[in-house]
């Protein structure tokens, strides 16, 4: 019979399933966040087994997704006294889990996309045509916020105030560049 304390609580499930539409959304796997919420919401480390059980998953399924979220520091490995069996807990600290993926991945992308734009601008042919200038203004435009989001997701991350001003400034130009009514 399974003890009152290994059973799972359907609200903890409807949780999960919140979380891991809202993991999913960002990019990751749903079950990801379902299974980062069981190990959230226990007082206790979890084994995979408990997992895979709770959650309705494989074996497999367990050890590919606990892999994953160890990967990003969303669960660890757990000892407990007297137990042979592998048991896993999470991060309970949020900031410290957005901030990884953050700083790891869309950071990287922001930049990534950034020199993309310089290098594109250098392969820009001149040309005083219209056409030419549209295009050069714009990647100048889309270059000005990639280092605007680059630095507001940088200061972000090291918890320094934010000044909105470069990106309603960013938005202006792309408006401006946009609407040729703006134009003198």
């Amino acid at each position: 019979m399974t003890a009152p304390r290994d059973r799972v609580d359907p609200a903890v499930l409807h949780v999960a399933d919140a979380v891991g539409a809202l993991i999913e959304s960002w990019g990751f796997k749903r079950n990801m966040g379902r299974m980062w919420t069981v190990l959230y919401l226990e007082d206790h480390p979890l084994t995979a087994a408990d997992l895979g059980e709770r959650l309705g998953l494989s074996t497999g399924a367990v050890s590919m997704l606990l892999a994953e979220l160890m990967q990003w520091g969303a669960v660890k490995k757990a000892w407990v006294v007297g137990e042979r069996r592998e048991h896993y807990e999470c991060e309970t600290s949020i900031w410290k889990m957005v901030s990884r993926v953050f700083r790891e991945r869309e950071l990287h992308w922001i930049r990534t996309a950034g020199e993309q734009f310089a290098q594109a601008s250098r392969a820009l042919e001149p040309g005083r045509d219209a056409r030419r200038k549209l295009i050069a203004e714009r990647i100048a435009g889309l270059s000005q916020l990639a280092d605007v989001g680059g630095n507001l997701l940088q200061a972000v991350l090291e918890g320094e105030a934010i000044d909105s001003l470069p990106i309603k400034t960013v938005g202006e130009l792309a408006k401006a560049t946009r609407d040729p009514s703006d134009k003198p």
